[in-house]
């Protein structure tokens, strides 16, 4: 498990708008009678040949994948009450990160927009508009997914959710008790930035940097004598502790999220602590600090064994404490308690036409992205890199608490760490200046487009600046510490076409004056070689005599 992003996990179920199907075994387009491609239009993004709707899509782990919308008839299962269905879908052709190395075919979006699978089935009627996860256990696997509304079930926990807030799925979130001891903090620290948002596609809990230090400091308060150890992952520095057993419960105390209204959700240890991989009876905390943004972010941690309802159409999130693995057997799901699919004027909306704000993207046009809000850091320029200009130019200032001398040596490795971390080539990193600054130095970094490109994808430059903000450089020693203290992302200059082939202009160069070197080392050889093959007089040759000078 990762945690140097908070959008890392292994099946996500992101907030997006594209339902992502990859059939296993893998889908053949040619064999379906029911498959049509979305043809180019004003509201997607198009091939190369202006044929056919693509996408490419982004996430936060650094995870992506791209390929072409199509519609096509898709079913849910055999035990599913919905019968098949006319949708889009992303029909993947390639996937790197996370999505490459799962086991999970694809993604399924469940967030709103009108790509949405939500919004297309609630559109057609197909069902209400609502959807119901569960997640297992720290110890039990399986869980459900519910389509549509189901019957509130007895104790289930309700918080107000505001579309309008945000595009991802919101709680009002007031209080957190450890121990059944409040943590003294201002309500106000979960309603800043995007508030707290319940996000299914995290792996963890993120909170700002007060409720965090609280947080932790009120569970320190109540572990009794058990001990802190190291964590499995040497490079991350986990809070973990040893000597808890095999049940966390007996050594790990409660903790109760409070909602607006006075409602608790009460959590066990397994909602915020995961098993030490390297040590038995060691468990480590689950619940991080979300670097410098202020967004409190619930992830999938938080929901294991409860049943989450995202009662779209009134909204509000529901919670509900269950074992998921037995979650059929509570419910009594069937025919009768299911709600009714909802009509809408009796007609549907042509799923070919999408939203101008909706656009699928493609990697050899500017990019839309699927944004984590643990990246609200880069919110206030957000809009320019969804697609008001092309990136041309990154650029950054990076303070070095080393001295000039220090660096100027070590520039070349300092260029190709960067380049790792930013996850392009290093032909992209480019020193633009280096100067003295106090005790340390200021480096200004330019990085441009890959290869030929006139510009930086919109999905690439998204992920750049990202790790720029969220300091995710790992230097070494010799560097000391630094800190990005600018960034900013210029539009494409209108480069001449020398520039744009730069290295086709570089080696035709060379080719000219390697022949013309060539040229004149054999005209060279040639000369010298006549002058003394006429110079040259065999040992016995007869010479004319001379007569000598005088002195």
């Amino acid at each position: 498990m990762s945690r140097a992003q908070p959008a890392s996990s292994v099946g996500i179920t992101r907030q997006g708008d594209v339902l992502w199907i990859l059939m296993d075994p893998r889908f053949r387009p040619e064999l379906s009678s029911t498959y049509e491609p979305v043809k180019c239009s004003k509201e997607c993004t198009c091939d190369k040949k202006n044929m056919q709707c693509i996408y490419e899509r982004h996430y936060a782990e650094l995870s992506s994948s791209s390929g072409v919308l199509a519609q096509e008839v898709i079913s849910f299962g055999k035990k599913s009450e919905l019968g098949p269905q006319q949708v889009i879908f992303g029909c993947e052709n390639a996937e790197s990160g996370d999505l490459f190395n799962q086991h999970a075919d694809g993604i399924i979006g469940l967030g709103h927009g009108q790509l949405s699978i939500m919004d297309q089935l609630v559109g057609k009627g197909a069902i209400s508009d609502s959807f119901s996860l569960c997640y297992g256990g720290m110890d039990i696997g399986g869980g459900a997914m519910v389509l549509g509304g189901i019957s509130t079930p007895p104790g289930m926990v309700f918080s107000h959710s505001d579309p309008s807030r945000s595009p991802y799925y919101n709680i009002e979130l007031k209080e957190i008790l450890v121990g059944g001891k409040p943590l003294q903090l201002d309500p106000r620290i979960f309603d800043r930035k995007h508030g707290t948002i319940l996000d299914s596609g995290t792996t963890f809990a993120y909170l700002p940097k007060e409720a965090f230090r609280a947080f932790k400091d009120a569970l320190f308060d109540n572990l009794g004598s058990l001990k802190q150890v190291d964590g499995p992952d040497p490079n991350y520095k986990d809070v973990c502790f040893g000597g808890a057993g095999r049940d966390p419960s007996k050594s790990f105390p409660e903790v109760d999220m409070v909602f607006s209204g006075g409602k608790k959700l009460k959590l066990t240890p397994e909602n915020y602590l995961f098993r030490h991989s390297k040590l038995h009876g060691a468990y480590c905390l689950g619940v991080f600090q979300n670097g410098k943004d202020s967004t409190t972010l619930i992830g999938g941690i938080i929901v294991r064994n409860t049943l989450v309802t995202y009662d779209r159409q009134n909204h509000r999130i529901g919670f509900w404490k269950t074992n998921c693995s037995e979650l059929w057997n509570k419910l009594h799901v069937d025919e009768d308690n299911l709600e009714p699919p909802v009509k809408k004027n009796n007609t549907e909306t042509s799923p070919a036409k999408l939203d101008n704000t909706e656009k699928p993207a493609a990697a050899s046009t500017s990019s839309t992205i699927e944004l984590a809000p643990a990246f609200s850091p880069i919110a206030s320029k957000a809009g320019i890199l969804l697609g008001q200009f092309q990136v041309g130019i990154i650029t950054f200032d990076m303070f070095l608490n080393v001295t000039y001398l220090a660096i100027v040596t070590h520039l070349q490795e300092l260029e190709e760490l960067i380049a790792r971390d930013l996850y392009i080539s290093s032909d992209q990193v480019h020193l633009a200046k280096l100067m003295s600054k106090g005790n340390g130095s200021l480096l200004k970094w330019n990085i441009f487009p890959a290869g030929n490109s006139d510009f930086i994808a919109n999905g690439a430059a998204i992920v750049i600046i990202a790790r720029l903000t969220e300091h995710q450089f790992q230097l070494p020693n010799t560097f000391g510490s630094y800190e990005v203290v600018r960034w900013n992302v210029e539009p494409p200059s209108r480069r001449p076409w020398w520039q744009k082939h730069l290295w086709a202009v570089g080696l035709g160069c060379s080719v000219v004056l390697i022949l013309s070197f060539t040229t004149l080392l054999v005209w060279y050889l040639r000369r010298n070689a006549s002058s003394l093959s006429a110079a040259y007089r065999p040992v016995d040759a007869t010479i004319p005599e001379q007569e000598m000078q005088p002195l």
